[in-house]
């Protein structure tokens, strides 16, 4: 051990959207943290699309604040575009995105970490994890220099060994030209971490005075503008944004493409690393997809001080001059400049299966892992596995019981316990899809689910928890109320009525009852309800939805309890299943390797069936009856 030591609670490796969130996390509950960076220019660096949000990962950012993280409010501070997706479609699968000023991102998010309390950053290279009887002692520099702490998180992101790609051209570097950290990976090897080499990739940045705007269509914000954050004020981010564009591929573009397979590093075998299912390259949507006659390309600022932008859609890995001679083709990109190159990137991660539920690995004591070194993808879910390993470090150093959330709690829940439990091949990313209790984990409610927790963590202040109290409160208020409101046939009404191509009242009915229908909603009904008290728009939304969506949140409440059931069938971190006779010699693999936590994790687990997951019940049925325990 070197004469000279610093001592911490807490080390953060990484200063990506991950370590960010557990820096901030630890550092907030009183710890006092280190978050070591390779260069302190890649704070909550957004080396893709500079956006946040979006299908699902809205979701995310939402429970994020809700617990007291703090992408919500950077991104509030710092949007220049935001739009509500899928508003055509149920409230499940609303979901809020912002396009980001990226260096403005950047730097509030910087100044935020800069100005916390217990947080210190340091621009060096971390190339060795120290433990001592299995358990993290602390970590080893490039330069030699040590440092002490009770607990580590791995937040590595896209920077462990990693090269940038394109054509012949492959360079050592992390994103956006940054310095790769090269060093860490032999001594988590080391450690016996199993490690996977991953790949993702980002398309061109192009200078916005080549562009031709007129050949494309133009993408507007929403006309009022809902914050991502609870806390922030909705009139402050009411404010004249940016405009995106939308344009097309065609059969030009496809066939530059398919001349130069051959040169393409992702199809020759020189890219190893395996790259994410839902966000492929262009090469590869025009292979897979050979019938598709075009695919959309989304034109968008990288800020509002900048003439980059991005070509979202389009990220690849062919040589340069097959680029700028791909991109020519596309409508109002005929004269386009190229600014900065699309590249792949392929980078270090673990699988995800060596974790616990708290994101703290199982051989090693005080390890905890967030991010896109867990092997998934996006800003947004590497922000949430951040805020959670960091909490989960803080809570070890502090003796407490780890926080996790189950399917049934949060897509926080969803997304770590797919990474911990199911085998992965590629970059995970998250989708509605994958969320089983999606009606009752909208992004709308994660305050009404989650603001408690974050107050018990002591991340959600007093006063946030009783603006949340107070909205639970007058929702159930106004809910009871409507179900007792009568309407009754007058003629007012069914004039109304008649105006809204709504069926008329044959008798007196709830005004629940009217709100039910779906060619009216609780705001369209406001004239026949003089008495009606005046609330926010988020808390009249929570009326609406709750009283149309009645049924089947009912239905889904149900299925809730049942899976509780599953859930709370513990077992044993340590148990033997060679044990269990009639278990498959597949499945006693599978449970062996993962020692899951519980029934639920287990029924999961790829490789174990419903019939083995049977014999498990019965063979702790049994122990149970005897008294006894798991052996």
């Amino acid at each position: 051990m070197p004469d000279w030591t610093e001592k911490y609670d807490v080390v953060v490796v990484g200063a990506g959207h991950a370590g960010c969130e557990a820096a901030l996390a630890a550092a907030r509950l009183g710890l006092e943290t280190m978050m070591f960076t390779v260069s302190v220019d890649s704070i909550a660096l957004m080396p893709c699309n500079p956006n946040i949000g979006g299908s699902s990962k809205g979701h995310l950012v939402r429970e994020l604040d809700a617990l007291g993280g703090e992408m919500g409010k950077n991104i509030d501070k710092t949007f220049i575009q935001s739009k509500m997706l899928n508003q055509s479609k149920g409230p499940a699968v609303h979901s809020l995105r912002a396009q980001a000023d990226k260096r403005e991102y950047t730097g509030q998010m910087r100044k935020t970490l800069e100005n916390t309390d217990h947080l210190t950053i340091r621009q060096a290279e971390v190339c060795e994890i120290l433990t001592e009887e299995k358990r993290v002692v602390g970590v080893k520099t490039f330069s030699g220099a040590v440092y002490l702490c009770g607990a580590v998180v791995l937040a590595t992101g896209t920077y462990l060994r990693a090269r940038c790609i394109y054509g012949d051209v492959s360079n050592p570097t992390g994103p956006n030209g940054l310095q790769a950290a090269n060093h860490l990976t032999d001594s988590l090897k080391a450690l016996g971490i199993r490690m996977y080499r991953f790949k993702t990739g980002t398309p061109a940045r192009v200078d916005r005075r080549s562009i031709d705007f007129s050949k494309m269509e133009e993408q507007f914000g929403d006309e009022r503008v809902v914050p991502f954050s609870f806390s922030t004020d909705p009139e402050s981010v009411q404010k004249e944004q940016a405009s995106c564009w939308l344009t097309y591929t065609n059969e030009k573009t496809h066939e530059v493409i398919r001349k130069n397979l051959d040169r393409s590093p992702l199809f020759s075998g020189a890219i190893e690393g395996t790259g994410p299912r839902y966000c492929p390259s262009i090469e590869d949507k025009v292979v897979k997809f050979p019938d598709k006659d075009r695919h959309q390309v989304f034109v968008e600022p990288e800020g509002l001080y900048t003439n980059e932008m991005y070509l979202g859609g389009m990220s690849s890995s062919l040589p340069e001059d097959v680029q700028f001679a791909m991109y020519r083709t596309v409508p109002g990109l005929e004269n386009v400049k190229i600014v900065r190159n699309a590249y792949a990137i392929e980078y270090d991660c673990i699988d995800a299966r060596q974790l616990k539920l708290s994101l703290e690995f199982k051989e090693i004591d005080g390890l905890f892992s967030g991010g896109q070194f867990n092997g998934s993808s996006g800003y947004e879910e590497a922000a949430v596995q951040g805020f959670m390993a960091g909490v989960n470090a803080a809570r070890k150093i502090k003796g407490q019981e780890p926080i996790v959330f189950d399917r049934s709690q949060a897509y926080i829940g969803v997304l770590i316990d797919d990474l911990v439990t199911k085998e992965s091949h590629e970059p995970y990313r998250m989708m509605t899809s994958r969320a089983e209790y999606r009606l009752l984990l909208r992004q709308d409610n994660a305050d009404l689910r989650l603001s408690r927790i974050g107050h018990d963590i002591g991340l959600v202040s007093d006063g946030q928890l009783e603006r949340v109290m107070w909205k639970e409160q007058v929702i159930g208020e106004e809910l009871a109320r409507l179900e007792k409101k009568r309407v009754g046939a007058s003629a007012e009404v069914q004039t109304f009525l008649e105006l809204h191509e709504s069926v008329p009242l044959k008798t007196g009915t709830s005004m629940a009852e009217l709100i039910r229908r779906p060619e009216l909603n609780y705001a369209v009904l406001e004239p026949l309800d003089p008495e009606r008290p005046k609330f926010p728009a988020e808390v009249a939304e929570q009326i609406n939805i709750n009283i149309k969506y009645e049924g089947y949140i009912r239905r889904q409440t149900q299925q809730v309890a049942q899976f509780k059931k599953m859930e709370g069938k513990k077992l044993e971190p340590d148990f033997d299943y060679s044990l269990v006779k009639s278990l498959r010699k597949e499945a006693v693999q599978k449970l062996n390797l993962l020692k899951p936590a519980n029934i639920g994790q287990a029924s999961r687990i790829s490789g174990v069936s419903p019939a083995d997951i049977s014999v498990l019940m019965v063979y702790l049925e049994q122990n149970r009856r005897n008294g006894g325990q798991m052996p």
